[in-house]
């Protein structure tokens, strides 16, 4: 079996050496199903950890950059496996940063983690307006919608979008998660989502439930 807290680790010390010498190693076994779900979990418990040496000042922007960079190189390595074992199928998400923001890090990291939990997931890129949201949701018919944003006027688009999802009819057949830095639970309820989440991990964790 793997080391998962040296993965762990090597996740939260952005070491790609470590994290590809063992994804290797068990993509190379036969029955792998079991092992390459640990190692998801232990990059997903790794990106926690990078999440908090930014918050302490430790990691800078550029540090999550390249750690949403690595956890996608995993992820494309292990999307193979991942995708022949039907216990990490999970539902359908449409995923954007809303309109009037142009950050993508957060979502970026997000998009990683929950494909890797085997959701399938559209994504709209960034600065998103509230009418593609809703035309991409009436297309595809997910099961949850993903909005993010890092500035604080990304908040009325957010409002904006899960109104718009109202008007069109398409709000209790989905349910909403936002996600950034101005969010709270206070802010989510203003919002009218379902939930909210400033980390990818937990993010991708209420995730499964609604669809479990």
């Amino acid at each position: 079996m793997v080391d998962l807290k040296a993965l762990i680790q090597a996740m939260s010390d952005l070491d790609e050496d470590v994290l590809n010498k063992a994804i290797d190693e068990v993509l190379s076994k036969d029955d792998n199903a079991a092992e390459v779900q640990e190692i998801v979990k232990a990059c997903q418990q790794g990106m926690t950890l990078v999440g908090e040496r930014y918050d302490s000042g430790e990691y800078f922007i550029g540090d999550l950059v390249f750690a949403g960079e690595v956890l996608q190189n995993v992820m494309d390595k292990l999307k193979p496996a991942l995708s022949a074992d039907s216990s990490a199928k999970g539902g359908k998400i449409v995923l954007a940063t809303v309109f009037g923001d142009l950050h993508d890090i957060g979502k970026n990291i997000f998009r990683s983690m929950v494909e890797a939990a085997g959701f399938e997931v559209i994504d709209l890129g960034i600065n998103v307006p509230v009418n593609q949201i809703v035309d991409r949701v009436k297309e595809v018919n997910p099961d949850i919608v993903g909005l993010s944003g890092v500035l604080t006027l990304a908040l009325d688009s957010m409002k904006e979008t899960v109104d718009g999802l109202a008007e069109a009819g398409l709000r209790s057949s989905v349910k909403v998660i936002i996600g950034g830095v101005p969010v709270n639970e206070v802010v989510c309820k203003s919002i009218g989502a379902d939930s909210f989440s400033t980390n990818a991990a937990e993010g991708v964790k209420i995730c499964q439930r609604w669809v479990g």
